[in-house]
């Protein structure tokens, strides 16, 4: 089934991270994400493949627009693709710097050169997937 985002192109919803899924590699107990207005709610929008569009489990950011997430992998991974899907009219992310191997990375540390950065477009229905090549070994990944 074929659906067009906001990005212009036309994408097959049946080929996107269902194949990929890295959900049951990340170590949701021990993510931290920065910024977030209501603790502990970083970690809750990473979901199951099935439960990606349920909106009841969402992230905002504090005091200004920026959220940093440190994730950790239980193990080395491969990210293939990355499916961002924000929220309607002007609650979505613009940009997404990626990081990799630097445990509990804070604010500070953000002036470093990414690994890879997207601009990102809008996507409300999770068809628009990124295509980043990081090899992460020492299981931490950080998202800006």
């Amino acid at each position: 089934m074929a659906h067009q985002c906001n990005c212009g192109n036309t994408h097959n919803i049946a080929e996107l991270g269902i194949q990929y899924n890295l959900y049951q590699k990340i170590d949701v107990e021990n993510i931290e994400c920065l910024n977030e207005y209501e603790e502990g709610s970083g970690a809750t929008i990473f979901k199951k493949w099935e439960d990606r569009l349920d909106r009841n489990k969402y992230v905002e950011s504090d005091v200004d627009n920026e959220l940093l997430f440190n994730i950790p992998f239980t193990g080395n991974i491969k990210l293939k693709g990355l499916i961002i899907i924000g929220g309607e009219d002007d609650f979505h992310p613009n940009k997404v710097k990626l990081y990799k191997n630097r445990p509990h990375m804070t604010f500070d540390d953000v002036a470093t050169e990414p690994e890879q950065e997207f601009e990102l477009c809008v996507d409300t229905n999770g068809v628009h997937e990124y295509s980043p090549n990081l090899m992460i070994s020492r299981v931490q990944a950080n998202f800006m």
